[in-house]
């Protein structure tokens, strides 16, 4: 009887099995595919190249066909020209020894649409308008007010008839909501 390799692909892992005849031990080998570069080692190095600056860290995340993308924000905006710097002392600190070793970088603000990550990007849009998703599907506009550390305060408009009148008014009060309960902030823009 013949047999065959038979491979599946597990997202980063491999699973590989062989089949034999009838009454033959069956054997199990799994590989574990290694990246070029290692997340956790990458945030490290950057959030060291950026310790002393007023940027900060906001993603880093690892790709298909080793692609790696690294989100950066500041409280005065991001440089384009810094992005060159950081994507340079990257491949400096992680050089591609070979074609077998090639990874994609790609260094870039955070964008305007995208949503919250860190702490710091709540520090920056106090005093901005935003738009919040809660965990159980509310969807919230208002101006954010403040960012503690465990919460955050979004002041919101709100339609109350007082007692007494004809007609309902909007009037201004401050949700605080739990960075837990929040699905996705982001600032909303209007124009």
């Amino acid at each position: 009887m013949n047999w065959k390799p038979v491979s599946r692909d597990l997202g980063r892992n491999v699973l590989s099995l062989q089949r034999f005849p009838e009454g033959t031990q069956v054997s199990f080998v799994f590989f574990r595919q290694l990246r070029m570069i290692e997340v956790d080692s990458l945030k490290t190095f950057l959030e060291g190249l950026m310790a002393d600056t007023d940027y900060y860290l906001v993603d880093v995340r690892a790709e298909a066909g080793d692609r790696y993308v690294v989100e950066i924000d500041s409280d005065s905006g991001v440089d384009i020209d810094y992005c060159v710097e950081l994507s340079r002392a990257v491949e400096e600190e992680f050089p591609r020894e070979d074609d077998s070793e090639d990874y994609e970088l790609e260094v870039g603000s955070a964008g305007l649409t995208s949503p919250f990550k860190v702490y710091r990007q709540y520090v920056k849009n106090i005093g901005h308008d935003v738009e919040v998703l809660t965990r159980d599907g509310r969807k919230l506009h208002g101006v954010l007010r403040e960012a503690g550390p465990e919460s955050f305060t979004v002041e919101t408009v709100v339609k109350e008839k007082p007692e007494g009148a004809k007609r309902p008014v909007e009037v201004r009060r401050p949700v605080v909501i739990p960075y837990a309960d929040a699905k996705s902030v982001r600032c909303d823009l209007k124009f």
